[in-house]
């Protein structure tokens, strides 16, 4: 492990020793350090926050941002004046330099569009460290001394299941891993959720994770096979994420593997934003993120009430600072501490959600496919574009003729 990840993982072991208290402190301090580099460095940033105080610790004193804003004054934004929309996107456009560093510096990542805008980011490395430290946190705490102990003692195989052959966060993650090597890289192997089922099944079995981490409706598929015989892994813990799960869902995987479920929440803009518990709520890494949840109007929502949006901050990019960014997720506050001990707050969430999409196999068979698999194969489909009807939050797809 590297200084800086070793000194981020004490930092954090050391913030939820302390108590919600020294929480607080480093969110008020890192906002408002990553407020003024903003301010610093990015046009954009610097015509927005004209007028607002010298120190800025309070979020709400900030202007609300979204993807549409952002993408629309991508060169102004950033905090690099090298990088430029069109650079990005000719990268991102390249098959051939997923993993590779942009401008030797950055990871480039994009989204699938299924909301209805392609997202274009970069993720600098102090937001890589952040979001592994975070990750190791929660994945020591889903599975506790015992379990990270068998976890070793089994090889410590992750298995990965991501969309291939575009820049998405968790396949562009993994090429960059592989490309530069280490430890880690000798731990994990990425599936393809493009791979016809029965291969699939056939690669996991002869692999036999102790880790499996992929997109909800994927794992769903997967815990059928597991549950029809034809799939045999016992792995320890499964991670599925990208999609919104309910208790059922969490506790048929939980069944099916005879395996932990830890669950996420978050996004590209934010992939380390918060973590599950056994209680069913996601508790957020308040001292890299703040979250807000809130009304149409921009206003708190209470805690105990689901919001219209909410805002997210991302403390640790500093390449492409998300700040007061309007996720467009519907979430809810818990009131009072979590049953489960862990004081960082906890929510709960009202977000992407899609029905596996089955089809004919041409044989008398079907052929089932999770959403989010579908919508990156569409992504990288020339002429072919997705949007998002709001009044029915039914994505639809509009070919550009």
């Amino acid at each position: 492990m590297s200084d800086s990840a070793s000194h981020l993982g004490r930092d954090i072991r050391r913030a939820r020793a302390q108590g919600l208290s020294a929480i607080a402190r480093r969110q008020e301090d890192r906002l408002a350090d990553i407020v003024a580099h903003a301010r610093a460095t990015s046009p954009y940033y610097r015509e927005l926050y004209r007028g607002l105080p010298e120190r800025v610790a309070d979020p709400a004193l900030l202007p609300v941002t979204d993807k549409k804003k952002l993408m629309a004054s991508f060169d102004d934004w950033v905090s690099d004046r090298e990088i430029t929309y069109e650079k990005v996107s000719a990268f991102a456009d390249d098959p051939e330099l997923i993993g590779h560093r942009f401008l030797g510096k950055h990871m480039v990542a994009t989204t699938s569009g299924t909301s209805g805008r392609r997202g274009l980011f970069l993720l600098d490395d102090g937001y890589m460290a952040v979001t592994s430290a975070l990750t190791s946190r929660a994945l020591t705490t889903w599975l506790g001394p015992a379990g990270v102990l068998r976890a070793t003692a089994r090889g410590g195989r992750f298995a990965q299941l991501v969309a291939t052959g575009g820049h998405y966060a968790g396949f562009a993650g993994y090429s960059r891993m592989i490309r530069e090597g280490g430890w880690r890289a000798k731990l994990i192997r990425a599936f393809s959720v493009h791979t016809p089922m029965a291969e699939l099944v056939a690669r996991l079995n002869a692999y036999r994770p102790a880790v499996v981490i992929g997109y909800a409706s994927t794992i769903m598929l997967l815990a059928a096979e597991q549950e029809a015989g034809r799939l045999r892994i016992d792995p320890l813990l499964v991670e599925p994420a990208g999609e919104t799960m309910t208790t059922g869902d969490t506790d048929r995987i939980a069944a099916a593997f005879g395996a932990r479920v830890g669950t996420v929440y978050g996004a590209t803009e934010c992939a380390y934003l918060s973590y599950g518990c056994a209680e069913g709520w996601y508790h957020v890494n308040s001292d890299w993120a703040v979250v807000e949840p809130v009304d149409a109007e921009y206003r708190p929502t209470p805690p105990g009430e689901f919001s219209h949006t909410v805002l997210v901050s991302n403390l640790a990019n500093r390449v492409q600072p998300f700040l007061r960014y309007d996720l467009g997720d519907s979430v809810l506050v818990r009131p009072e501490p979590c049953p489960c001990g862990n004081l960082l707050p906890a929510v709960r969430v009202q977000g992407r959600a899609g029905d596996v999409l089955t089809f004919p196999d041409g044989h008398g068979g079907n052929v089932s496919l999770a959403p989010l698999a579908f919508g990156t194969l569409f992504d990288r489909t020339p002429g072919v574009e997705m949007f998002q009807i709001e009044q029915t939050a039914r994505t639809t797809l509009r070919v550009r003729l």
